[in-house]
Order: structure tokens, then C-alpha cells, then sequence
């Protein structure tokens, strides 16, 4: 088999990663001369992390990056409401613990592996124009500096983001069902103190206009440590306007009121946020995952986990095809679960997660709130909190070797 991925994001150096590894010969084209440094997600929940382990880089992002101990959700003073504990509840030989590791270092990461594959090719600036397909292949227009060159391969994935040329092209330029939040976030990553303040590792900010997230992204402690700040700003204001805004900002709701000599700003990135899913992830020989495919708020990190899931069920079903376990009915079951999954589960979950922070009374939150009467109850029963943890890799995985043809000796096997 032949693949052809549009970006080379780590959702496409995933999938090219995994397939090359079992004899797929795999094309990246890539827009960009480099990969993304921007501040994005960090922390990757247990079914990515199942798929970060069969890639092969597990190991490595543990090493580099760290466990976090738990999430806290507080009021604005810092008062500490409700939260998951994860030290001493989820077990130290659990296979698929959280782990902290930006994503603008996982790239890398990933990068590294592939290059290291004969049967990977990374075309960078290659700005795809057009896609088209017939009944036994798929290709790419792209614009290079070289001229324009034609692509083609036996399937064609979508893994370019949020703006993503594939899914524009399959569908009107701009046809993505849902909605766009009417506020905006900005995602900095920060150098501050918060351990002088005896905050957890994650910490979720409940406040109707002050809402804001702070994890720790670096093992580091004090003042050597980064965070991830993000926070909610007044639709309609412009890059500047929000750079101005932004020491009143961290003046009132970061715990201890700092000044700007207190703290340091090394990535500042605004942007809008979406639940939004296309209407369909399969067309012929051409299919989406990830951003590409939907798109949610980041609070709770369900778009990196449900992205990775994504890759994963799609690595399945595209290394079913080449090894000869399915044929090419599967990539309809891949459609189906994936978008159901996306409308069950991490459509209303991350909903829910970004208007707990901002549509609620901070003072009747744990009075209100079924979830924080949830994370309560597990603060003094350790097995709740446990299954109530580890839940999330049920809902988000999907067993795509179910659909391996039953004739084949070991074909409901999951592939390593």
C-alpha cells in the first residue's frame, strides 16, 4: 500500500510512523518548511497514550516529561473546590498513566522516529492545492518551489488541522457543522512561581469572566517552571489589543497579583475555539482524522486525546487493508465510530468542561455542579476516583480489528 498524508503535524507523523513500521510506503506533503513551535496541548490521556506506546515513543516522552499529580478546580481567590487526585490512586504499574510532554516537543519526537524509516518521504513546502480521486487511487495538486507537482498514492489522509485544504476540498470551503464560541483564548506559556502557592499540577479557574487554566508543562519546580496559561478574552479584540490587556489580566487572576517583572511570557497565542465535526470522514479513498476531521474547546484536552484515537482506529483499519484482514468497507466502519464518538462523547464532555468554568456561579458550583459532586465523592473513595479516571479509555477507544474478516487465522488480533 501506498499512503499519501497531507501535514505533517503530529497527528500525520503519527499514522506515517505507525504504517511505515509495518511496511507502508508513506508520502507527508507539508505547507510549511518546519514544524509548528506554537503553544498547544500538553497532557495526553490514556487511549493516546495507548497509542503513543504502540508507536514506540512512550517511553521517550516519560523520560522527557513527567506524571502529573492531579487536577484542581478553584475559585478565583484560589480556593480549591473539588479535584481528581492521581498520586496513590491510579497505580504506578498502570500502563496507560497521563504524561505531561508539549506538543511542540512531541513533533520532534516523532520526526526523529520517522526519519529514521527508508519508507518515508517528508515533502516540505508543498502547499496542496487540489485532491482528486478515482477508482484506484488518490492524489494532490501541490504548489512547490519547484513548480507544481502531481501525488499520488492508494489513499489519501487528511492530518492538516483546523483549516484543513483536504476537508475543504471534499466539502464547501466553508462547510463544518457546528459553532464557534463567541469568546476567545489565549494560550501562553509562562514562567511562574505557582508552587509557592501549593497549587496541584493542573488547575481549572472558575469565574465568569476571569476563567483560566494553569498546568505545569516542565518537571521543574518554582520559579524554573513552566506553565501553560490559558485564559478566556472579550470576542472581537484584536492581537494587539489583547497583548496591551494582558498584564491587568495576569494582575488580577494569577494567584499573588505578580507584576510583569514577575513572571515571563515565551509563547503568546491567541485563538478562536470550535465544536465543530465534518459530516463525513470518509470520501472514497480520501479521509480525515484529527483537527482536520473536528475540533473542540481545549479545555480537558479532548481534541489531542480524541485526535490520537483518531489516528490510531485509522492505523487499524488502513493495516487491516494492507495486510489483507479487510477490505476497504472498514474505512465506513472508521466514519461511523469515530464521528459517533465525537457526537457522543467529546462534543458534550469538552462542552460541559469549558462552561464549567464560565457559565456558573463559583459559590454554588459544588452545590450545582454533578460533576464536582462526583470528584467529592471520590476525594474519600479511592476506587471511585480510580474507575472514574480511567473511564475516559472506554469512551474514547474503538476496537477496529472487530471487522477483520473471521476467516483469517489471528484476524481479531490488535495489531503491535
Amino acid at each position: 500500500m501506498k499512503l499519501l498524508i497531507v501535514g505533517s503535524g503530529p497527528s500525520g507523523l503519527l499514522l506515517a510512523l505507525m504504517l511505515a513500521k509495518k511496511g507502508v510506503d508513506v508520502t507527508l506533503v507539508e505547507k510549511s518548511t518546519e514544524l509548528d513551535k506554537q503553544p498547544r496541548a500538553t497532557h495526553y490521556a490514556a487511549p493516546a497514550i495507548y497509542e503513543l506506546a504502540r508507536a514506540g515513543v512512550l517511553d521517550e516522552m516519560y523520560e522527557g516529561g513527567f506524571v502529573p499529580n492531579g487536577v484542581s478546580w478553584r475559585k478565583l481567590d484560589g480556593t480549591r473546590l473539588t479535584g481528581l487526585v492521581a498520586k496513590g490512586v491510579i497505580p504506578d504499574d498502570y500502563p496507560y498513566r497521563m504524561v505531561c510532554y508539549p506538543l511542540d516537543r512531541l513533533g520532534p519526537l516523532l520526526l526523529k522516529h520517522v526519519q529514521k524509516l527508508p519508507n518515508v518521504q517528508i515533502l516540505w513546502s508543498h502547499d496542496v492545492t487540489s485532491i482528486g480521486q478515482d477508482a484506484d487511487s488518490a492524489w494532490v495538486e501541490a504548489e512547490t518551489p519547484g513548480g507544481t507537482k502531481h501525488i499520488t498514492a492508494d489513499y489519501l489522509v487528511g492530518c492538516d488541522g483546523a483549516n484543513s485544504i483536504v476537508r475543504r476540498r471534499l466539502f464547501e470551503d466553508f462547510e463544518f457543522p457546528g459553532f464557534t464560541w463567541d469568546e476567545q483564548i489565549v494560550a501562553t506559556n509562562t514562567y511562574y512561581d505557582f508552587d509557592q502557592f501549593g497549587w496541584t499540577d493542573a488547575n481549572f479557574i472558575v469565574h465568569p469572566e476571569h476563567y483560566f487554566m494553569a498546568a505545569r508543562i516542565s518537571p521543574h519546580q518554582g520559579k524554573e517552571a513552566m506553565w501553560r496559561v490559558t485564559y478566556g478574552e472579550l470576542p472581537g479584540l484584536t492581537r494587539e489589543q489583547m497583548i496591551e490587556r494582558q498584564p491587568d489580566k495576569f494582575k488580577t487572576f494569577l494567584p499573588g497579583h505578580p507584576e510583569p517583572d514577575q513572571y515571563k511570557i515565551v509563547n503568546f497565542s491567541p485563538y478562536k475555539i470550535h465544536q465543530r465535526c465534518a459530516k463525513s470522514l470518509r470520501v472514497g479513498r480520501i479521509l480525515l482524522a484529527a483537527d482536520a476531521a473536528h475540533l473542540c474547546n481545549p479545555f480537558g484536552g479532548l481534541g489531542l486525546t480524541g485526535g490520537i484515537a483518531d489516528i490510531g482506529g485509522l492505523y487499524d483499519c488502513l493495516l487491516g487493508i494492507h495486510q489483507g484482514l479487510a477490505d476497504d468497507s472498514i474505512l465506513d466502519q472508521y466514519d461511523r465510530v469515530r464521528r459517533e464518538i465525537y457526537d457522543k462523547v467529546i462534543n458534550p464532555m469538552s462542552s460541559e468542561n469549558f462552561t464549567r468554568l464560565n457559565r456558573q456561579d463559583p459559590e454554588k458550583a459544588m452545590e450545582n455542579d454533578p460533576f464536582f459532586q462526583l470528584c467529592l465523592k471520590g476525594e474519600s473513595d479511592k476506587e471511585f476516583s480510580k474507575n472514574m479516571q480511567l473511564a475516559v479509555k472506554d469512551l474514547l477507544q474503538h476496537d477496529f480489528t472487530q471487522y477483520y474478516k473471521k476467516d483469517v487465522a489471528g484476524a481479531t488480533a490488535i495489531p503491535s
